[in-house]
């Protein structure tokens, strides 16, 4: 989801996020409990969320960050993990150059530290599992659609799901290692052995749109706006109807 380019200084000494008592029904307090490296500029967060009300697979949140003097940052992002009744959620956060709060998380959270949490927010590119779901996301594009495979696996859902995720490279493809059948990666700067080297194009998606399964594809796309444009065109152009096209963009 959303991430500025500001400098990072205020976040940039442990111990200075303070939670606020106020508006105590809609922000709550969240505990980093584990830090898990996906790629390298890219982490997964844990956070235990004791009061958390459950979300759907796509949903998003608001996350605050309150330093000593009072200076507030606030940002979107999506949820990585599958709903569970664990009290947990997870977040995956790409580094961004100069970006206040996922500078924060990856220079200077610590398991034990606290943030604030509002949410799940947006219902529109939420799959509650109830339709078959064609999914395609780039980079951390992929966070929101990977809550939906997760979903998709705890539940045993029969409803048909594929994924097609671009990624630069091997090293930086997010959920590399739990990526499974469903999954087709796209690498755009290199690839394995064998493998072709280049943007999503129609080879891709024609397949998928061929086999329509019953009630046809619900398709969600979530990436740049570079990405996000692109990918929208190719599904319109193998068929898919403009308005079962879901799109989340970051950028």
């Amino acid at each position: 989801m959303t991430e500025t380019t500001t400098p990072v200084t205020r976040f940039a000494v442990p111990g200075r996020i303070a939670v606020s008592g106020e508006a105590a029904t809609v922000w709550q307090t969240a505990t980093l409990t584990e830090i898990r490296r996906e790629t390298p500029h890219a982490a997964t967060f844990r956070l235990a969320v004791p009061a958390w009300a459950g979300h759907l697979p796509g949903q998003h949140l608001m996350l605050r960050l309150t330093a000593a003097d009072g200076y507030v940052a606030q940002r979107h992002y999506s949820i990585a993990s599958a709903p569970d009744d664990s009290g947990h959620i997870e977040l995956t956060l790409d580094r961004v150059p100069g970006g206040e709060v996922s500078g924060w998380f990856h220079t200077v959270a610590r398991p034990g530290d606290t943030i604030e949490v509002r949410g799940p927010l947006s219902g529109f590119f939420a799959w509650p599992g109830d339709r078959p779901a064609l999914l395609l996301g780039a980079g951390s594009g992929v966070v929101p659609l990977m809550s939906m495979v997760r979903h998709h696996r705890a539940r045993g859902l029969g409803l048909p799901l594929r994924m097609l995720v671009s990624a630069r490279s091997p090293e930086e493809l997010i959920y590399a290692a739990e990526l499974g059948a469903e999954t087709t990666p796209v690498f755009t700067r290199s690839a394995p052995p064998g493998v072709a080297v280049g943007r999503m194009t129609a080879a891709y998606i024609a397949p998928l749109l061929a086999e329509q399964p019953a009630g046809g594809w619900e398709a969600y796309v979530c990436g740049s706006n570079g990405f996000a444009e692109h990918a929208s065109r190719l599904l319109v152009a193998a068929g898919q109807p403009v308005e079962r096209i879901r799109i989340e963009r970051f950028g």
